[in-house]
């Protein structure tokens, strides 16, 4: 069996023939065997001829060198070589003395130095000037330390780029642990870079306004509560909501609200100081953090600051809008030491700002603490309150003003709270529609509405009066109130309501529904869909408080309004000449032109009712006529005329 490699067999076996034929004297290769257990040896082997006077071979001398370990280690060093220059990561070799010594081609790729550049320099020579002295300090202590250091770093490409590159330094020691070599092996992460703090801004920064979103938020008070606790400082927390400015996006369209809110956040940070926070919640909610406040008077100053800034015009486009700020004040730690109960506290005294009518700035108190948990314990009570029996529907009856008779009367809510008494609807309707209670209050207002117009039809033809005023009541209608949460709500309210005209055999005229002028600038597709159900149905629609918002002429005639009902904050000063009564007049006269009657509401006297009267009002509705009263109360007013 021999033992050369069968690799090596051919190679060998030629040189042993030259020798052997006297065309050589001696050879050397390397060559590898086989040994008994298989396994491959590197051998260095020389071969020398011995021959005799006449040229004849006597003999061959064979030395063999086992050399396996160096055949092993140039193949390693091979690969490493192969390795160094075709590694996609740049590679720089220096020696004890920091001077480059060699470099790589993805080196070259990278940095745009070639080697003849950059050997014999410092590896300074890439430094982009980002990082002050103590950053490399610290680099070079951990290299001194413990012979490795990796991070990331920014340097310099030879065109003058700045770039990212994740760096791993790594040292090789001589065997009396001096430095021999230092290996640098880097890649260039700045794309990654630029990915990663985009998906950190994004998660951190609100797209419009480039201020911090809420999550930003909450950790910047985390880390501001933190450093007032320790320097024994306040803070003050500001919640900050805009004024109408629903009424503006949905009126002027979505891309001219973003513009307001840019530019009402650019105000309200013009407002603050460098340290200080200010950051956007959603919408139209900002928010402000103040710091180490040791004067506690800065807070109102920024906040005047804050409503004035707000109240100037806003130039959107060719539009100049108005828009004020409610705003709420809490300090901590006064009046709490965590973020949820911070939040809170500005919350609720931004709120007192919206009921103090707004534009105006109010500090959190712990009055405001029992009013909200007296609040929640009310919309809890409520939740029972229809099942309990305790809501009652009230009607308000709406004069014909030209002749004294009453055609018409309003559903009004009223509950009964077994402990509280009486609440005021001012109280219990907001909560119906924050806790979408409205909805199953509404339907249930509507069928008792129903039940009694038809009641009231279905008396015969039977006249009745109030004082000397009369009134068919087979024309009866009364109108009910319907809150935007309603219309907004999944349940189509006009399906199950006309259903229910149908069972009571009684036509779409018998009610109508009052609806805020708000809701006509609604943009959702669904309020449109409904009001035009309910016109089709010939249920009529009245604009309740109107002249008190933002309106719009285009709405009232899109949809077919039947009603417009003055507000009573015009009504309660009419007098001749004054300006409530040119609006009223003008009002009248609006819808009068548009196909409308006008209903007055509010009139308390025998003057409001003759002013309106003379100025063509069509019906009046207020406590000169009646106050609210039970279906039976008012039944028992009424006298038949025979």
């Amino acid at each position: 069996m021999g033992i050369t490699h069968p690799d090596d067999i051919g190679q060998n076996s030629l040189l042993q023939k030259k020798l052997f034929a006297g065309d050589i004297d001696f050879f050397h290769i390397e060559k590898r065997y086989l040994r008994r257990n298989g396994s491959v040896l590197w051998g260095d082997l020389t071969v020398s001829a011995v021959r005799e006077a006449g040229g004849k071979l006597a003999l061959a001398i064979a030395v063999v060198q086992d050399i396996t370990d160096r055949k092993r280690a140039e193949e390693e060093l091979r690969l490493a070589a192969t390795v160094y220059q075709n590694s996609s990561e740049a590679m720089m070799v220096a020696d004890a003395g920091n001077r480059i010594i060699a470099v790589n081609a993805a080196f070259t790729q990278t940095t745009g130095y070639t080697a003849d550049e950059v050997i014999g320099k410092d590896p300074h020579i890439l430094s982009s000037g980002r990082h002050d002295p103590p950053y490399y300090h610290r680099m070079w202590h951990t290299l001194s330390t413990t012979g490795r250091w990796q991070g990331e770093i920014w340097n310099r490409r030879k065109n003058g780029e700045i770039y990212a590159e994740l760096l791993t330094i790594n040292t090789i020691f001589n065997e009396d642990a001096t430095v021999h070599q230092r290996v640098a092996l880097f890649s260039d992460i700045t794309e990654k870079k630029k990915s990663d703090e985009l998906i950190w801004k994004q998660a951190n920064y609100d797209p419009l306004t480039s201020l911090p979103n809420r999550r930003m938020f909450r950790d910047r008070l985390e880390q501001e509560i933190k450093k007032a606790h320790r320097a024994g400082l306040r803070l003050a927390v500001f919640f900050i909501d805009l004024d109408r400015f629903k009424e503006i996006n949905d009126t002027l369209g979505h891309d001219i609200g973003d513009i307001l809110l840019v530019e009402a956040a650019r105000r309200i940070g013009d407002c603050v100081r460098e340290a200080d926070t200010v950051a956007r919640l959603g919408g139209d909610e900002f928010t402000v953090i103040l710091t180490e406040l040791d004067d506690v008077s800065i807070v109102e100053r920024v906040a005047r600051n804050i409503l004035l800034t707000l109240a100037g015009s806003f130039m959107l486009g060719n539009e100049a809008a108005y828009v004020s700020a409610s705003v709420g004040i809490t300090l901590y730690p006064d009046d709490a030491t965590v973020i949820e109960g911070l939040l809170k506290n500005a919350d609720q005294a931004m709120y007192v700002s919206k009921n103090q009518g707004r534009n105006c700035y109010s500090y959190f108190t712990p009055a405001l603490q029992e009013a909200a948990q007296a609040r929640l314990r009310l919309a809890n009570d409520l939740r029972t309150a229809l099942a309990a029996g305790q809501l009652r529907v009230y009607y308000q009856p709406i004069v014909e003003l030209a002749t004294g008779r009453i055609h018409k009367a309003e559903a009004l809510t009223r509950w009964q709270h077994p402990e509280r008494g009486l609440v005021s609807p001012a109280e219990f309707v907001p909560l119906a529609e924050e806790t979408g209670l409205i909805v199953e209050i509404g339907d249930w207002v509507f069928k008792e509405s129903a039940r009694q117009v038809k009641r009231w039809r279905t008396l015969h033809d039977t006249e009745f009066q109030i004082s000397v005023n009369m009134s068919r009541h087979a024309e009866f209608q009364i109108s009910v109130n319907m809150s935007p949460a309603q219309f907004r709500s999944r349940r189509n309210p006009y399906k199950t309501w006309s259903a229910y005209l149908q069972e009571l055999d009684l036509p779409g005229r018998s009610i109508t529904i009052e609806i805020t002028e708000g809701l006509l600038l609604d943009a959702d597709a669904s309020v449109a869909d409904k009001l035009i159900e309910f016109r089709d149905a010939g249920i009529q629609v009245a604009v309740d408080d109107f002249g008190t918002g933002y309106s719009s002429l285009s709405y009232l005639k899109k949809f077919d309004i039947d009603y417009l009902k003055i507000d009573q904050s015009f009504t309660r000063n009419l007098a001749p000449g004054s300006s409530d009564m040119a609006i009223s007049e003008a009002i009248i006269v609006m819808a009068h032109k548009l196909g409308m009657k006008v209903i007055a509401e509010g009139v308390e006297t025998a003057e409001q009712r003759d002013l309106l009267a003379a100025a063509g009002c069509d019906y009046g509705q207020g406590y000169l006529f009646s106050r609210p009263a039970l279906a039976e109360e008012l039944e028992a007013m009424l006298e038949p005329a025979r």
